[in-house]
């Protein structure tokens, strides 16, 4: 199990963490109920903290940010002699959290996505783990929160039973949420990115070595290249950039501090 605490990778505050231990704070904090707000941050998502510094702010306010694409990993590693083996991914990070609230009887919410995403997740979900206990299913309205919304969503996974909730908002909007309703929930909250579509299999993994190699990008852009074409082809470039000049000293990358202020608007 590696534990390193927390690095500064372009003033993002990112985790040396190998899966057990995420998996393990994760789980710890869902049988303690306690608030605790979670990420997997690639290239785009510390890209997005970059460009836009209140929301660098309220990533380094998580719990938990593991280094989801090789690229972060490798930061962490040249910048801070990390040592590690292995990004955190969020989609197989996913699987082992869920592995442990099945064996712990520990309820699960799912929110955001399309209905018709979950309803592909669920059976799958159920098949991987027969022992799973979902305490219910959202999809997101894909608008902003009305007033009194957070709340009342809130009220609603509280009611549930629930002791871990996995956001499938996509970034940033994910991280978002995570952010502004952590502070009304007593349980996790993790933002899983692309893990609904993934495990609902409307998304294919590329393969293996492709994975080690920091080359998901590349298999990403051949699926979705309208889509992404501008996240991959302007931002991987602008995340080396910045590495190159951290590393050097040219650039402090000075992370700001965490945020505290909840959103008035967000995307629900």
């Amino acid at each position: 199990m590696t534990v390193g605490g927390k690095r500064n990778v372009l003033g993002v505050l990112v985790d040396i963490v190998d899966y057990d231990a995420a998996a393990g704070r994760i789980i710890a904090a869902a049988r303690d109920r306690r608030p605790f707000a979670m990420t997997a941050l690639a290239v785009h998502g510390v890209m997005t903290g970059v460009l836009d510094p209140a929301h660098n702010a309220r990533l380094n306010s998580f719990d938990l940010v593991t280094p989801d694409g090789q690229p972060v990993r490798w930061a962490l590693n040249l910048l801070h002699d990390a040592g590690l083996a292995d990004r955190v991914y969020g989609p197989e990070l996913t699987l082992r959290v869920l592995a442990r609230c099945a064996d712990e009887g520990l309820p699960v919410y799912l929110y955001g996505s399309t209905d018709q995403t979950l309803a592909r997740l669920v059976p799958s979900l159920e098949h991987m783990f027969p022992a799973l206990k979902l305490a219910g299913v959202e999809a997101s309205k894909f608008r902003d929160v009305a007033p009194g919304e957070d709340a009342a969503i809130a009220s609603r996974i509280s009611a549930s039973g629930a002791r871990l909730v996995l956001v499938g908002l996509g970034c940033p909007r994910q991280e978002i949420f995570a952010y502004a309703m952590r502070s009304l929930l007593d349980m996790p909250l993790m933002a899983v990115g692309a893990a609904f579509d993934y495990h609902a299999g409307q998304l294919r993994n590329p393969p293996a070595w492709m994975q080690r190699h920091g080359l998901e990008w590349l298999w990403r852009l051949g699926l979705e290249p309208r889509r992404l074409w501008r996240r991959y082809v302007l931002l991987n470039p602008a995340y080396l950039a910045r590495l190159a000049a951290q590393k050097v000293g040219v650039w402090r990358a000075a992370p700001p501090a965490a945020a505290t202020e909840r959103p008035s608007r967000f995307a629900v």
